[in-house]
Parts: structure tokens; C-alpha cells; sequence
């Protein structure tokens, strides 16, 4: 229905050497192309002008700047393009061209037409919580946002990284892939969240250690049953 933002799926998205083209050079498209650099995508703008932000990251050879109107030849081999221009026919036409081509595209100002959005994200190393209102309201997308970054803190990164360390351990210590679906759930719930967060390492290892131990000891009762 024309008009009408459609339901998107969420999901994370490698775009690490992939080809992302921008078109626009102000404001609102440089927030997208340092978003697009934080990932380590292959960023073209197109843009007869540009912020001086964007004109020194073309000078320091972080992304290619087309400074000129776009051209549809400038989509070909996009994975992924946004559309954040000040003229709502050129993105329009951006938008239309570049979804022929089956690339993932956002407009600016223009949910409905998207296929794709930008979420508001908390980042804690490499826990990420991202935040969508399906494009009704990206004032109340930032204020949960800003909720959860005062709630989440930096605390939980140390948190994830004992988790991943576990994870690594019980992989090589527990072959059944629901023992240690059943591990990885008490050690979420354990006082490994305490320790991680005071940095405590000899604490934290001792605690993985007697988290796959227990597992691999109930396994083992579980095997000598009759």
C-alpha cells in the first residue's frame, strides 16, 4: 500500500569491504557515511557539494567523492545505497533505480519507501541493542536509547567477553549441544557478572572453570546411569 512503511526484518549485516553509495553531501548524509566507516564499508558519495568533513575524508582516501549530480551508471555494484539529498524527486529516482537493482536502500525522508532503516543502537563492545520505531518516531527510537545507556553500562562489555571465553572453553569441553545450551543459561544467571564487572580476572577464570566443570561432571553422571 503505498504510503504505508513496510514491516522489516531485523538483522545484523556485514558490510566490511562491500560498496555503499551515499547521494548527498550535507548534514544528514554525513551522519550516514560516518556510520557506514565505523562498519568498514567501501563508501562513494555523489554529491555536487559536500561538508568539509566529508571533502577531508575523500582528501585522507577513507571514501571516493563524486562531486557532481548523480547518474544512475553510479548504483551499478551497490550493495547498499542511501538516498539523502535535499530534492525529493532525485530521491525518489535514486531510490527507484537502486532497488532495481537489488540493492538494500534508505531514503532519508521517505520510510515507506526503504527497504531498509537505520536503527538508534546502544554499543557496548561488541554487544549491540538497536532500536526501531518502524520510522514512526525516531525522537522516541533516541530517547530509549539514551534509557538504556544510562541502564547498560560499559560493564557489560567485560560481562559479553567472559561469556565468549566461556563459550570458546565449553566448545571444546562439553560436546552436547544441550549441556552446554543449559551452561551458557546458569552462567548468565551466575556471579560471573559481578566478577567481570569489578574486572576481576583470576575470579572470572575460576569461574568459567568450575561452570564447565560442573557440566562436564553432570554429563558424565548422566552417562553412568542405568
Amino acid at each position: 500500500m503505498a504510503g504505508v512503511t513496510p514491516r522489516l526484518y531485523p538483522m545484523m549485516v556485514a558490510l566490511a569491504g562491500r560498496r555503499c553509495v551515499v547521494v548527498g553531501g550535507g548534514a544528514v548524509a554525513e551522519r550516514k557515511v560516518r556510520r557506514l566507516l565505523e562498519y568498514r564499508a567501501a563508501v562513494t558519495v555523489v554529491s555536487p557539494a559536500a561538508t568539509a568533513p566529508l571533502e577531508r575524508l575523500a582528501e585522507s582516501g577513507r571514501l571516493d567523492l563524486l562531486r557532481r549530480p548523480v547518474r544512475i551508471a553510479d548504483l551499478r555494484g551497490a550493495f547498499l545505497v542511501i538516498a539523502a539529498t535535499d530534492n525529493a524527486e532525485v530521491n525518489r529516482r535514486v531510490v527507484d533505480a537502486a532497488t532495481r537493482r537489488g540493492a538494500l536502500v534508505n531514503a532519508a525522508d521517505d520510510p515507506a519507501a526503504c527497504t531498509f532503516q537505520v536503527p538508534s543502537v546502544v554499543r557496548r563492545g561488541d554487544l549491540t541493542i538497536a532500536i526501531s520505531t518502524g520510522g514512526g518516531s525516531p525522537a522516541l527510537a533516541k530517547r530509549l536509547r539514551e534509557r538504556l545507556e544510562a541502564t547498560i553500562g560499559p560493564e557489560y562489555e567485560a560481562f559479553l567477553a567472559a561469556l565468549r571465553e566461556l563459550r570458546v572453553r565449553a566448545r571444546q569441553a562439553v560436546p552436547d549441544s544441550r549441556a552446554r545450551q543449559a551452561l551458557f543459561r546458569k552462567a548468565v544467571a551466575s556471579p560471573l557478572y559481578d566478577e567481570a564487572a569489578r574486572g576481576d580476572r583470576a575470579a572470572v577464570r575460576a569461574r568459567i572453570a568450575a561452570l564447565v566443570a560442573e557440566a562436564v561432571q553432570a554429563r558424565s553422571a548422566r552417562s553412568q546411569r542405568p
